[in-house]
C-alpha cells in the first residue's frame, strides 16, 4: 500500500498544479481571486460538452441531491463536477484512518505526499468516469443499434474528445480548489462550489421564469408563478401552498417556508455547545470549560450518506446497459433516493419506511466511523487535552482515565447530533424544501465557515502583531 501511494504522489508531483504565493495576498484580492473562482466554475457549469446531443435530457435526468453534492451540471463541461475530488478524498481519508496506510497528517511532508497522491487519484476516477460516459453511449448519442457500447452515432474520435473534455474541465475544478486552499483565495473551492449549486438551485426555484414543460404553461420559479396565477385568476390558497397533487414536485409556498425554518433551526443548533469543566497545570486552581458543538460532527454524515448515493448513482447510470448490474444498483438507489414531498408518505409509506431506516443506520454509521477517522474520538481528544496542559478536576492526568471520562460525552453526542440532523433533512425533504435538506445542511455550514474565516483575515489585517503570535507571519 505504502508503494502504491508513493508511486500516486510522484505522478501527482509532475502534474502542473498552483504554488503558493510568495507574499500573502490582501483579504480584499483573496476576496476577488475567489470570485473569479466561482465565475469560471459557473462558466463551466454552464458550457455544453462539444459533440454529444443529449445535454438537456441529461441535465433533466440527474437527482437534485447528486447535483448538489457533486456540483454536477449534467451535460456540460461540470458533468464529473466535484464528484472524483470528492471521492477520492473520502477513499484517502478512510486508508489513513483506518491505518491501512501509515501516515502522520501533522508532518509537512506527508501531509504533502498525501495532498499529491489524492490529486493522482482524482484524475484517475474523473478519467474512469468520463470513460463510462462515453462508453455507455446512449447517455450521450441515440442508438443506431442492439449494442449500446458499439452501436452508437457518435465516431471514436468524438468520443475521445468528449472524454478529453471531461477530464480536462475535471482537473482545472481541481486548479481552482487548489489555488483557494494555496492562499490565493478564501476556504475551499469544493465548499464553494456545493455553496453556488445549493445557492442556484434556491434562486431557481424562486425566480425562473420558465415554463414547467411544452404542455404545462405556469413557471416553474415560485415567484413568477404567483404573479402568473393572479393575471390567470387561478389563485388559490392550495395551489400556493402544494402546486397541486398532480405537480408535487414545483415549488410552492410551502417548500419556502420550509427553507426559512431550516435555515434557523439549523444556525440555532450549530451555535449551541457542550461544555466539560476542566482546569491547566500552569495556573492552579482557574477552572474553565472546553467547548463541544452539539452538533459534533456537523453535517459528515449526512454527506457521506449522500456521497454514497451519488456514487451508486452513477454507477447505475453508467451499467445501464448491462441489465443485471443496473438492476442491482437500481434496488439501492430507489430506497436510498431521497423522499418526494409528503404526498409520497401516502401514495409510497413502504419505501418512504425502509429509506428512513436505511438512511439513519447509514448515517450513525459515517458519524462514529469520522470520529474515529478524523481522530474526534475521546482518545484523541484526550491527547489534545493533556498536550495543551489540561486536565479535569479530580481526575489523575491519565489519558485511559480521560478517554472513559470523555466517552461518556463524545459518544452520546455522535449519536444524538447524528440522529437530529438526519431529523432536520428528512422532514426537509417531506415539506419539499428549496435546495434540499441535505443541500441546505450543506450551505449553511459552508456560509459559517467562510465567515469565520473572513472574520479572523480581517483581523489579522487590522493587527499585524496576531500574525506573529500565530505564527502567520
Amino acid at each position: 500500500m505504502a508503494d502504491i501511494l508513493g508511486f500516486l504522489a510522484k505522478i501527482g508531483e509532475r502534474l502542473p498544479g498552483v504554488e503558493r504565493p510568495k507574499r500573502r495576498p490582501s483579504l480584499g484580492m483573496r476576496l476577488v481571486y475567489t470570485g473569479i473562482a466561482l465565475v469560471l466554475y459557473l462558466f463551466m457549469a454552464s458550457v455544453p460538452l462539444y459533440g454529444i446531443k443529449h445535454a438537456p435530457r441529461l441535465f433533466g435526468e440527474l437527482p437534485q441531491i447528486v447535483q448538489i453534492v457533486f456540483a454536477m451540471a449534467g451535460g456540460t463541461l461540470a458533468q464529473l463536477g466535484i464528484g472524483p475530488i470528492v471521492t477520492a478524498g473520502l477513499i484517502m481519508q478512510i486508508l489513513v484512518g483506518s491505518k491501512l496506510l501509515k501516515l502522520d497528517l501533522s508532518k509537512s511532508e506527508e501531509r504533502r505526499k498525501f495532498t499529491l497522491a489524492q490529486k493522482t487519484l482524482a484524475l484517475i476516477i474523473a478519467g474512469v468516469e468520463a470513460g463510462g460516459y462515453v462508453i455507455a453511449g446512449p447517455q450521450f448519442w441515440d442508438l443506431t443499434g442492439p449494442n449500446p457500447v458499439f452501436d452508437v452515432d457518435a465516431s471514436a474520435w468524438i468520443r475521445f474528445l468528449v472524454w478529453l473534455q471531461l477530464v480536462a474541465a475535471t482537473y482545472l475544478i481541481m486548479l481552482l480548489d487548489e489555488s483557494l486552499q494555496m492562499g490565493w483565495g478564501i476556504g475551499s473551492g469544493i465548499s464553494l462550489f456545493i455553496l453556488a449549486g445549493v445557492a442556484r438551485d434556491v434562486f431557481n426555484r424562486m425566480f425562473s421564469p420558465l415554463p414547467v414543460s411544452s404542455t404545462n404553461p405556469q413557471p416553474f420559479g415560485f415567484i413568477p408563478y404567483l404573479v402568473w396565477s393572479l393575471r390567470d385568476g387561478s389563485v388559490s390558497i392550495e395551489n400556493i401552498m402544494i402546486r397541486s397533487s398532480q405537480t408535487m414536485y414545483l415549488p410552492s409556498l410551502m417548500g419556502l417556508i420550509a427553507l426559512f425554518i431550516v435555515m434557523i433551526t439549523l444556525i440555532y443548533l450549530q451555535r449551541m455547545k457542550v461544555y466539560i469543566p476542566v482546569t491547566t497545570q500552569r495556573l492552579r486552581g482557574i477552572r474553565t470549560r472546553v467547548p463541544l458543538q452539539f452538533l459534533y460532527v456537523t453535517n459528515l454524515p449526512v454527506l457521506l450518506v449522500s456521497i454514497l448515493y451519488s456514487d451508486l448513482y452513477i454507477f447505475y447510470t453508467l451499467s445501464s446497459y448491462n441489465p443485471t448490474i443496473a438492476q442491482m444498483f437500481g434496488w439501492a438507489i430507489y430506497y436510498m433516493r431521497p423522499i418526494s414531498g409528503f404526498y409520497e408518505l401516502f401514495s409510497n409509506p413502504g419505501r418512504v419506511f425502509i429509506h428512513i431506516i436505511i438512511y439513519t443506520l447509514l448515517a450513525l454509521a459515517f458519524g462514529l466511523m469520522w470520529i474515529e477517522v478524523a481522530g474526534l474520538n475521546p482518545s484523541g481528544q484526550a491527547e489534545r487535552l493533556i498536550q495543551s496542559g489540561l486536565e479535569i478536576p479530580g481526575l489523575r492526568r491519565n489519558p485511559k482515565v480521560l478517554e472513559m471520562i470523555l466517552g461518556k460525552y463524545i459518544y452520546p453526542l455522535t449519536i444524538l447530533s447524528t440522529l437530529i440532523v438526519v431529523a432536520i433533512v428528512i422532514v426537509a425533504d417531506i415539506f419539499m424544501t428549496y435546495g434540499t435538506g441535505t443541500g441546505i445542511l450543506l450551505a449553511v455550514g459552508i456560509v459559517e465557515q467562510f465567515y469565520t474565516l473572513i472574520v479572523y483575515e480581517r483581523a489579522l489585517e487590522a493587527y499585524p502583531i496576531l500574525k506573529r503570535i500565530l505564527g502567520e507571519a
